[in-house]
C-alpha cells in the first residue's frame, strides 16, 4: 500500500501527517468510540460527497455523537485538504471521534469536543490482472457486531476476517451469517443469477454502501434488472457472477470462491458493462 500523502486535518488545523498527535485518552483509542468515512477523489474532485456526509451524519446520530460541522463546512475542509495534497486521483479517510475526556469512563457519554481527523492517500491503482482474471475470494462466518449499519471505527472483527483472506492468498473474505450472504469484510457483495443483479437487503447487519448506490444506479441506466434479496449460501456458491464494490475498489469481479470457479471462471459480461459505465461516469466529473 502506498504511503499516505503529506498533509492532514486535525481539529481545525492543517498540518503534516507526521506531526499529528491526539491524546491517549481519546475515546476512539480507548473504546473505538467514533465513526468514519472513506471518499474517492477523481481529478481533484470529491466523488459523491453528499452520500458520504449523509452516512457520516447517520452513523454519528446512531452513537449519540453530535456532528460538529455542517455539510458546507465538511466540504470546505475536505476540498482544502485534497488541494493541499496535490489534487488528482486520491482518497480521503475522515474520522470523527467522541473526543478525549480526563479518565476512562464507559458512561455516561461525556459532553466534550469531538476529535476531527482526516488524511489522504494515493488512489490504489487496480491491477490489469484483476480486470482480466478477476479476484480470488474465500468465505467466512460473519463474526462482527450487531450494528454493522454504523460505520464504526471499531473494526477488529473486520481486520481478523480480512486476515483470513490474506492467509489464504485471497483478496477478500465474503461473509455469511445464519446461512445468508451479508457483505465482505470491507466491501459490498453483488451477485448475478440468471441475468438479475442481486444485493443483500439493507439491515443492521449490513453497511449501506455508497458505492453500492452507484452500482445500482449504473445498472438501472443499463437496463440490468436488479433487486434486493436474501441470498442464501447455495445461491452465492452457484452464482453466474459475483462482484465486490467499495470506494477503494469501485466494482471488481470475483472469479474464484473457496477454490472453485464463479460461473465460467472469468469476469462476467454484466460486470464488464457496469465497470465500463463506472469509468465513463468518472470521466464525466467536471475537472
Amino acid at each position: 500500500m502506498a504511503a499516505p500523502l503529506h498533509w492532514c486535518h486535525l481539529n481545525g488545523e492543517q498540518l503534516p501527517l507526521s506531526e499529528a498527535r491526539i491524546s491517549p485518552l481519546d475515546r476512539s483509542f480507548l473504546f473505538g468510540d467514533g465513526v468514519y468515512e472513506v471518499l474517492r477523489v477523481y481529478g481533484g474532485r470529491l466523488f459523491r460527497p453528499q452520500a458520504h456526509l449523509d452516512r457520516l451524519d447517520r452513523s454519528a446520530g446512531a452513537i449519540r455523537l453530535v456532528n460538529p460541522h455542517t455539510d458546507a463546512q465538511w466540504l470546505a475542509l475536505l476540498e482544502e485538504l485534497v488541494a493541499a495534497n496535490g489534487g488528482g486521483d486520491q482518497y480521503v479517510y475522515l474520522q470523527l471521534s467522541r473526543g478525549a475526556e480526563w479518565g476512562r469512563n464507559h458512561a455516561p457519554l461525556p459532553d466534550i469536543p469531538p476529535t476531527v481527523f482526516a488524511y489522504c492517500s494515493p488512489w490504489p491503482q487496480v491491477a490489469e490482472s484483476t480486470l482480466r482474471d478477476g479476484l480470488v475470494c474465500i468465505t467466512g462466518e460473519d463474526t462482527r457486531w450487531a450494528r454493522c449499519d454504523i460505520k464504526s471505527v471499531a473494526l477488529l472483527a473486520n481486520v481478523l476476517l480480512r486476515q483470513l483472506a490474506c492467509d489464504a492468498g485471497a483478496s477478500e473474505t465474503i461473509l455469511l451469517r445464519d446461512g445468508k450472504l451479508t457483505e465482505g469484510s470491507a466491501s459490498t457483495v453483488h451477485v448475478v443469477r440468471d441475468g438479475v443483479l442481486l444485493t443483500p437487503l439493507n439491515s443492521t447487519r449490513i453497511l449501506p454502501g455508497t458505492t453500492r448506490g452507484v452500482v445500482e444506479e449504473l445498472a438501472d441506466g443499463l437496463g440490468i434488472p436488479r433487486r434486493d434479496a436474501h441470498i442464501s449460501e447455495a445461491e452465492l456458491r452457484t452464482a453466474d457472477e459475483i462482484w465486490l464494490a467499495a470506494a477503494t475498489r469501485e466494482v471488481q469481479p470475483v472469479t474464484k470462491l473457496d477454490g472453485k470457479p464463479v460461473g465460467a471462471g472469468v469476469p462476467g459480461p454484466l460486470w464488464r458493462r457496469v465497470y465500463d459505465a463506472y469509468q465513463q461516469l468518472k470521466r464525466a466529473i467536471p475537472r
